[in-house]
């Protein structure tokens, strides 16, 4: 993809990695092409989350499959809640506000409700979404300096950018950007990072390190002063998310619910995202004071919050739909949800009360 028009993104960041001496990490490289302002694939207002192409959206999570997703959820948070004594429920990367609305609508109604989000695009959709809530919601740039009560992101770790390592059979190389000819292209430099796992990697192997994926959780640990937080994503534990097999790593676009493999063309127009190293977001939580309270499969979580009751009396379409957050081959086993907590010793999350894989972190 040529670095296009003047004012486009491509320009603008094509300009700032020059001035910079040519090369720029691949995590400042995502981070520009999701966030910058105005421009970027979640700031420039084109409505990504949607059930089919024809509505311009490119992915579906699973709050716009099934409303019973948020109702099942509202069931982990409202325990939260009750256990730390709170009425504020914080989530992170809210959407198109449809988790938002899900959960108020099954949570208490002295439930506040605070949205964290970098996109003032966004927000308008969210408000729209969260119109019959208004009284209950807030919207903020930053955290709190302080947070008792709950946390919640859905699909916002794997969001975050990445940095990337090429092995080349003989040392590891931080895998970067550059302009050449015109067109972003690959450019790999020596790098002291490794992977956090010894293996027989092959020449030619790509890895994700996710770097600001720890980095959040451990600032959410330095704000959490009594309360949960729970996030749900797609991703591995440590031993899978950089098995050998697995010799390109899990770097993926989005765009009309179609997937690539390109992050360097069309930049701006698509979803770029990696896999979440559940492994890694544990022990960053762990390192930082808080508790990990559970790991579990999306589709044993739900099942625990007592998702199969709500779908007793659901028309066909309605199963259908909420099937897929369970179902294995899904949503159900690639999406984990693990939980976090501080301040509550006898805490015990009811998502997690069969089949917790919290061993296998």
């Amino acid at each position: 993809m040529t670095t296009g028009e003047p004012d486009s993104l491509s320009a603008r960041i094509a300009a700032r990695l020059r001035a910079d001496g040519g090369w720029w990490p691949f995590d400042r490289f995502m981070a520009a092409a999701l966030y910058e302002p105005g421009l970027g694939y979640y700031t420039r207002g084109a409505p990504v989350f949607g059930t089919m192409p024809a509505s311009g959206s490119d992915f579906v999570t699973a709050p716009e499959l099934s409303p019973l997703f948020g109702a099942a959820f509202a069931r982990q948070l409202a325990q939260a809640l009750q256990a730390a004594g709170a009425q504020d429920v914080w989530e992170f990367g809210a959407g198109s506000g449809a988790f938002a609305a899900q959960l108020l609508a099954a949570l208490p109604p002295d439930t506040r409700y605070h949205v964290v989000d970098l996109s003032g695009t966004l927000r308008a959709r969210q408000a729209a979404h969260l119109a019959p809530f208004a009284p209950r919601v807030s919207w903020h740039d930053t955290l709190p300096d302080a947070i008792e009560g709950v946390v919640v992101g859905n699909e916002v770790l794997d969001a975050m950018p990445v940095q990337l390592l090429h092995w080349d059979g003989q040392r590891w190389h931080e895998r970067g950007v550059v302009v050449d000819d015109g067109r972003f292209a690959w450019a790999d430099r020596p790098t002291v990072l490794r992977p956090p796992v010894d293996a027989d990697f092959v020449p030619g192997t790509v890895v994700e390190l996710p770097a600001q994926a720890a980095a959040f959780i451990r600032t959410l640990a330095a704000r959490l002063v009594r309360g949960a937080a729970f996030f749900v994503d797609y991703g591995f534990p440590e031993r899978e998310y950089y098995h050998p097999q697995r010799r390109g790593g899990t770097l993926m676009c989005h765009r009309a619910h179609r997937a690539d493999t390109d992050p360097l063309a069309d930049v701006g127009t698509k979803d770029i995202t990696a896999h979440v190293d559940f492994t890694a977001v544990a022990l960053a939580g762990q390192d930082a004071g808080l508790d990990v309270v559970g790991y579990t499969s999306q589709a044993r979580f739900l099942a625990n919050c007592g998702f199969l009751d709500l779908l007793a009396g659901a028309d066909l379409k309605t199963i259908a739909n909420a099937q897929k957050l369970i179902t294995e081959h899904e949503m159900g086993e690639l999406f984990k949800v693990i939980g976090f907590a501080r301040g509550l010793p006898d805490f015990a999350p009811v998502g997690f009360a069969a089949g917790d894989r919290t061993h296998t972190l």
